[in-house]
């Protein structure tokens, strides 16, 4: 039995969440899993469709990029992973789709506004889009390179990945993640919904106001804060 059969089965049941939450069509997605200890990570072989893909076809990569288990070449995106993982020490999971809304506000290049608590619920900004990449870095290393697009527009705006854990790229599609693979998937979905929310309600109103910051704030400590209280725990 491979010595990496438990990270590869839990990237395997992270990306078979994305179809069931219907996040991706076709093979327009990948979730990876990460290994501190170890210094690698599992993900989705390119190109394999959902139906066929089985746990043992995961492949497990260094932070260099060098395959260090699975005979099928790796998602086209696994460098953007392997930035992220490299200088985001925190997180465990990175998921990326081509769901409908979330990409169409990355198409519009936009912000997804706060305009509701669902929003609040998991953040307390809008969701950023990161601008255009320039030329010289689409021909460049394109995928290692849209590692860089993200952390730049973080340090740009001053957001911290623990707490701000998904962005829409400019023209392309978002990408989520979390302390564990299994809350990347989560953030995955919730940003889908919450970018459907916002597009209903800006067709609806296009002026419609931001929340206000006492909901804001009510409803991310209530779920976040040091005094949260939602759930059982």
């Amino acid at each position: 039995m491979s010595q990496y059969q438990e990270l590869k089965q839990a990237c395997y049941e992270a990306n078979m969440q994305l179809p069931t939450l219907g996040l991706v069509l076709f093979t327009f997605g990948n979730a990876s899993v990460v290994d501190r200890e170890r210094r690698v990570f599992a993900i989705k072989p390119s190109g394999v469709p959902y139906a066929t893909l089985k746990a043992e076809d995961m492949v497990v990569l260094d932070f260099a990029n060098t395959v260090v288990e699975g005979s099928k070449r790796p998602s086209s995106d696994t460098k953007t992973h392997a930035v992220l993982y490299s200088h985001w020490e925190h997180i465990g999971g990175i998921v990326h789709t081509h769901s409908t809304y979330a990409t169409a506000w990355a198409q519009a290049q936009l912000d997804i506004p706060i305009l509701g608590t669902t929003h609040a619920d998991h953040l307390t900004v809008d969701i950023p889009c990161a601008p255009p990449m320039d030329d010289q870095m689409i021909a460049g290393d394109y995928e290692h390179q849209t590692g860089w697009q993200i952390i730049n527009e973080f340090q740009r705006r001053g957001l911290s990945p623990e707490e701000v854990e998904m962005v829409l790229l400019s023209n392309h599609a978002p990408f989520t993640w979390g302390k564990n693979v299994e809350k990347a998937v989560y953030h995955s979905a919730v940003l889908e919904e919450v970018a459907r929310m916002a597009y209903l309600s800006r067709t609806l109103r296009p002026d419609v106001p931001r929340l206000k910051e006492a909901l804001i704030q009510k409803h991310y400590e209530r779920k976040h804060g040091a005094h949260s209280y939602y759930g059982q725990s």
